[in-house]
């Protein structure tokens, strides 16, 4: 009974941390360039003076464009560094098959400069290269400096990645569909709702950057709000010359 309720605790245990963080990082790095470049439109529509019709269709295009863009390179990104560290791994399995006691040799350089010595060195090193699938998963972690990247899903970071700048950077758009108010009144709920996302998210990254989670979300609502500054000032400069 011991050994069951352990078992079913570990497995939880698992799930919680995997299913719950594998693809954070997507969202949350997907979100944040989802906010900052459709806003950063809004913006700049919206300093020329041109109709809340416009925002939206270069607001949707913005969206739809910069989404796949980005959800392409985040699966070429992540296949390739998977597909690099199969390659890596297969040289190094090779190695152990062709010259194992070089390879011994390593383990023992290994753990010697983690302080193994004399009878624990030897039997540590016994073990590890007792099982083939462990010493080469040991080696590839210690020798190359490799993290597995096997359970990392290229597509599912790539669509996780999509649907994160889809639904975030469709806020900035939003009160220009709901609302029936002026040019300016629905500028002033973008912003308004654009700075709320943009703390939220930002400080999400924490999770990642370490840091303190209210600097991290005051960090990207400066960078979001400098980057529709820009956008807007652009904008503004452009219809005075128009």
């Amino acid at each position: 009974m011991t050994s069951k309720w352990l078992q079913q605790s570990n497995s939880w245990h698992e799930n919680k941390h995997r299913r719950g963080g594998k693809y954070l990082k997507d969202i949350v790095y997907g979100a944040n360039d989802g906010i900052i470049t459709t806003f950063a439109v809004v913006a700049g529509v919206a300093g020329a003076s041109l109709s809340p019709v416009v925002v939206v269709v270069i607001g949707l295009a913005n969206i739809l464009a910069d989404g796949f863009s980005m959800a392409v390179s985040n699966y070429l990104g992540v296949k390739s560094e998977i597909d690099f560290y199969q390659r890596e791994k297969m040289v190094e399995k090779n190695e152990i098959k062709i010259n194992p006691e070089r390879e011994k040799r390593e383990i023992r350089d290994i753990l010697s400069h983690k302080g193994y010595e004399g009878e624990d060195l030897e039997k540590i090193t016994a073990l590890i290269s007792k099982n083939e699938n462990f010493w080469l998963d040991f080696m590839m972690h210690e020798e190359l400096n490799f993290a597995p990247p096997a359970s990392y899903r290229p597509k599912r970071a790539a669509l996780v990645t999509f649907l994160s700048f889809i639904v975030a950077g469709f806020l900035p758009i939003l009160p220009y569909l709901i609302l029936d108010a002026s040019r300016e009144e629905m500028f002033k709920y973008a912003v308004a709702m654009t700075g709320v996302v943009l703390f939220t998210v930002g400080s999400l990254r924490s999770f990642f950057t370490r840091k303190k989670w209210h600097l991290a979300g005051l960090e990207m609502l400066f960078v979001g709000s400098v980057a529709a500054a820009i956008a807007y000032g652009a904008g503004f400069f452009l219809k005075g010359i128009s």
